[in-house]
C-alpha cells in the first residue's frame, strides 16, 4: 500500500459549491468614484448600505400601502425601491433587469397594438373614475369610519 493511498482525502469548502446568489454581493463600481471612497472608509460602507436598504425598502412599503387605492398608483415606488436598492445590491439588480425587460416587452405591445392599448387604458381611467365618483356619492368614507366606529 502506497503512503498516496492512505492520504486523507481533499475537504472541499462548503462556499466552493453554494451558488452565488448575490443577496450580499455589493454591485460592481468604478474605482475612485464615490461609492468607492465611502466604501474605502471601516463602518461607513455599512452605514451606507443600511441606509440605501432603508430607503429602498420605505419605497416598496410605499407602494404596497398604495395598492388599496385604484389605479397603477403602487408601480412606480416599488419601482423606484428595486431602482435605489440595484445600485448597491447585485440580487436586486437582476430584479431591476428583469423588470426593465418586461416593461420594454409591454411597450412594444403597445405600440403593435394601439387600439386596444387605448381602450384599455381608457376604460382603467374611466373606471377609476367611477370609483371615486361613487366614493363621493355614496359617502363610503364617512360610512366605513361609522362601521369601523371612529
Amino acid at each position: 500500500m502506497s503512503p498516496s493511498d492512505t492520504a486523507a482525502p481533499a475537504r472541499t469548502t462548503r462556499s466552493a459549491s453554494a451558488p452565488d446568489d448575490g443577496l450580499t454581493r455589493p454591485v460592481e463600481f468604478p474605482r475612485a468614484s464615490r461609492r468607492d471612497r465611502i466604501r474605502s472608509k471601516p463602518g461607513l460602507g455599512h452605514g451606507y448600505r443600511i441606509g440605501v436598504f432603508v430607503l429602498g425598502l420605505a419605497c416598496i412599503v410605499l407602494g404596497f400601502a398604495l395598492a388599496v387605492l385604484p389605479g397603477p398608483l403602487t408601480i412606480p415606488p416599488v419601482l423606484l425601491g428595486l431602482w435605489i436598492w440595484s445600485t448597491e445590491f447585485a440580487f436586486a439588480e437582476r430584479f431591476f433587469d428583469t423588470f426593465k425587460c418586461k416593461a420594454r416587452e409591454a411597450w412594444a405591445h403597445a405600440k403593435r397594438h394601439p387600439a386596444s392599448s387605448a381602450v384599455i387604458t381608457i376604460g382603467g381611467l374611466a373606471l377609476a373614475g367611477v370609483a371615486f365618483w361613487a366614493v363621493g356619492h355614496f359617502e363610503l368614507v364617512a360610512k366605513g369610519k361609522d362601521a369601523v366606529g371612529l
